[in-house]
């Protein structure tokens, strides 16, 4: 979504060519430290990407904040945080784990995870908090999107990975469950991570080719800079409503023209 903005912006107010590559995210970085993607412009995190393609390689540079703040976590369907108030607190989890037991989850409670390729330490947190869970790997955005739906429509047991911002906080107002409170450090050692996801500062990248290149996106990509809210009205759009990404991402330009503006200084 933050692409299609960013796109827009460069294709009818700088004259640029534009192309949207979708790919996951360990291979976004891959394209930029061989010169075949150009940015990224919402990164999460990644510190092992970080040290190999920034620190290391220097074939990809850091182009500052997005201004939006990302949240990864445990979350459960509306009704469920009603109807168990408790179950929003780590510590009552095991007293809850057979309500979600599945076919895949072997006689444990059923943690669904998201792709593989996202930023995770699921694993980690079950074995290290003792919970008698199983994390499940349930695919796409897509396919936790609808899992969250049918819970909520059935009200089916449902403990899943999520994040925010995300169009789909406008749909339902999922409920997040507290983990131990994240302190700075608690996680440097992924085995024995114990403790929440940390608040993602994300950010943008341009790979080291692309920076040097001259392009006026460069500034642009530099400059851009969005809210959650304001992100989730342009991925609301585009998911719900069905729109076009461009027309949304022109939608959005044209009754923002002060934002804009500053992107383009």
């Amino acid at each position: 979504m933050n692409a299609h903005l960013v796109g827009y912006v460069a294709k009818t107010k700088l004259g640029c060519k534009v192309d949207y590559q979708d790919v996951k995210e360990e291979v976004g970085w891959q394209g930029m430290a061989n010169g075949s993607i150009d940015t990224i412009v919402e990164n999460w995190g990644h510190p092992d990407l970080v040290k190999k393609y920034i620190d290391q390689q220097k074939t990809v540079e850091e182009a500052g904040p997005t201004s939006s703040q990302g949240i990864i976590g445990w979350y459960v369907p509306p009704w469920m945080a009603q109807k168990y108030p408790d179950i929003t607190n780590w510590k009552n989890l095991n007293k809850y784990a057979s309500m979600f037991k599945t076919s895949e989850s072997g006689g444990k409670g059923q943690l669904l995870d998201g792709d593989p390729s996202y930023v995770t330490n699921d694993e980690a947190l079950v074995k290290n908090l003792k919970l008698n869970f199983k994390v499940v790997t349930g695919g796409s955005e897509a396919a936790l999107i609808q899992s969250f739906r049918a819970a909520e429509k059935n009200k089916t047991p449902l403990l899943a990975y999520f994040y925010e911002p995300d169009w789909f906080f406008s749909e339902m107002k999922l409920v997040k469950v507290d983990l131990p409170k994240y302190t700075p450090g608690c996680d440097a050692d992924p085995k024995k991570v114990a403790c929440d996801y940390p608040p993602y500062k994300l950010n943008k990248l341009v790979s080291k080719k692309f920076a040097d290149s001259g392009s006026p996106a460069v500034g642009l990509v530099k400059n851009f800079q969005i809210s959650n809210d304001d992100q989730n009205l342009v991925a609301t759009d585009i998911a719900e409503k069905k729109m076009d990404p461009e027309a949304a991402a022109a939608k959005w330009v044209k009754a923002n023209p002060d934002k804009v503006a500053a992107w383009l200084k």
